[in-house]
């Protein structure tokens, strides 16, 4: 599985941008002791519903594929405008389109037979 590099930095991005208060996790006279800015990985996965080590890979790049769902809660901890939160599914949909084949081509009967009544004409 290829990693989502594109994916991983905007989610530290928007982690270090969001605020504990913002998010509602502390008041602003607790978050003085604080060594970081913005929310910490486990706080996101907390407020995202989903596990610690899911958040961290998709943060590292090691997981690239995340449901709809989960951009959708990631956009909701964030607080993203619109345009963020297209932003957001687009980096996370690429893989998922990667992932799947397309279908093989098929030729239709009658076209087959008109290609190949064609042989009597050199220039085709």
């Amino acid at each position: 599985m290829a990693a989502n590099t594109d994916l991983s930095d905007f989610l530290r991005t928007c982690r270090a941008r969001t605020t504990p208060e913002t998010a509602g996790i502390v008041a602003p006279e607790a978050a003085a002791g604080r060594r970081v800015r913005g929310l910490r990985r486990e706080e996101v996965a907390q407020l995202a519903g989903v596990s610690v080590d899911y958040y961290t890979r998709l943060e590292q790049g090691r997981h690239s594929t995340p449901s709809d769902a989960v951009v959708d809660a990631l956009a909701r901890v964030f607080r993203l405008e619109p345009a963020a939160r297209a932003h957001l599914a687009d980096l996370a949909r690429p893989a998922r389109r990667r992932d799947r084949q397309a279908p093989p081509q098929r030729v239709r009967p009658a076209m087959q037979q008109m290609i190949a009544s064609m042989t009597e004409h050199p220039a085709l």
